[in-house]
């Protein structure tokens, strides 16, 4: 498909669609048995704090970071078991961004996945600590050689998370985007940010297959810039879905982007304008997995998935 024609390159063909949905269901069920496992409840004086830790980050979400994690890795023959304690930290870590995001301070949301933000159901203090709790063991599980047998492999795990999330990623893009809010920013501080807020961590899941496979230079390279892409897709979609979907679809508050007079691509290019350029990154990210032929189908039907769906 042409990239000057990115209007027809977000149809996924039915029987693409139906394998990506049965794929991702199937790693989704792996992966939220794998955080209850790593978050068992107990019933001592951090009970209250496990609970609201599980209660961020279980039942809830399209695993998609983890998804991502787990899909790449197995390109490598990496086993479900390695792989799988990866998507849980990473989906640990972004249920934390997500119950500090809510918090009134932050983006003041009172809804999350279509129920009370975690603030809500328990209070602000016990969130905040809830996501202080999830961060540490995101890092805890990586460190972990259940996760691999190369100290070597667990190290640059854990540096490359590190960046992802941190103040050259996702922490630092969240703090543009609430410089950013009342001021017009132009399009390429827009995408600079999103890059950092929402494309680090979504980048950093599918680089994680490679480190985790021990992959060429090459292919972790490209891997790399299959997520950065991806990332960047997936926060055009929010965009538009904000300014767009009904709250009982996005399972949260719509609208606050415009209402909180922050600079997105649909406001500076307009809902067709930032779905052409959804379109064009998906391509792109696309591009990267060519290596790799049909093992990575998936990873395709995903691109694609991205900017189709409707939460």
């Amino acid at each position: 498909m042409s990239m000057t024609e990115p209007t027809q390159t977000t149809i996924i063909r039915a029987t693409d669609a139906a394998l990506l949905k049965q794929d991702m269901g199937a790693r989704a069920s792996v992966i939220e048995s794998t955080i209850d496992a790593l978050l068992p409840p107990t019933k001592g004086g951090d009970a209250r704090l496990i609970d609201a830790m599980r209660y961020a980050t279980l039942g809830g979400g399209k695993r998609l970071r983890g998804y991502l994690a787990v899909t790449a890795a197995s390109l490598f023959g990496v086993p479900e078991s390695q792989s799988a304690r990866v998507a849980a930290s990473v989906e640990m870590l972004h249920a934390y961004s997500l119950v500090h995001d809510d918090l009134p301070a932050m983006d003041d949301d009172d809804m999350r996945r279509g129920q009370p933000s975690t603030h809500r159901k328990f209070d602000e203090a016990t969130a905040i600590l809830a996501g202080d709790a999830l961060q540490t063991r995101a890092f805890e599980i990586l460190a972990a050689a259940h996760t691999h047998a190369s100290a070597d492999v667990r190290i640059d795990l854990i540096q490359s998370f590190a960046e992802a999330s941190g103040a050259a990623g996702m922490v630092g893009g969240q703090m543009i985007d609430m410089e950013g809010e009342g001021r017009a920013l132009p399009l390429d501080e827009v995408r600079h940010l999103h890059a950092l807020k929402t494309g680090c961590l979504i980048r950093y899941s599918a680089e994680a297959g490679a480190i985790l496979g021990q992959a060429s230079a090459d292919l972790r390279k490209r891997l790399r810039a299959y997520g950065a892409n991806i990332g960047a897709a997936f926060q055009i979609a929010d965009d538009v879905l904000d300014a767009t979907a009904t709250a009982e679809e996005l399972g949260k508050t719509a609208g606050k982007d415009e209402a909180s007079g922050k600079s997105t691509f649909v406001a500076l290019l307009g809902i067709d304008g930032a779905r052409n350029e959804a379109a064009r990154v998906t391509e792109a990210a696309i591009a990267e997995l060519a290596p790799f032929g049909a093992q990575a189908d998936r990873l395709r039907d995903l691109a694609y998935y991205v900017i189709e769906r409707r939460n």
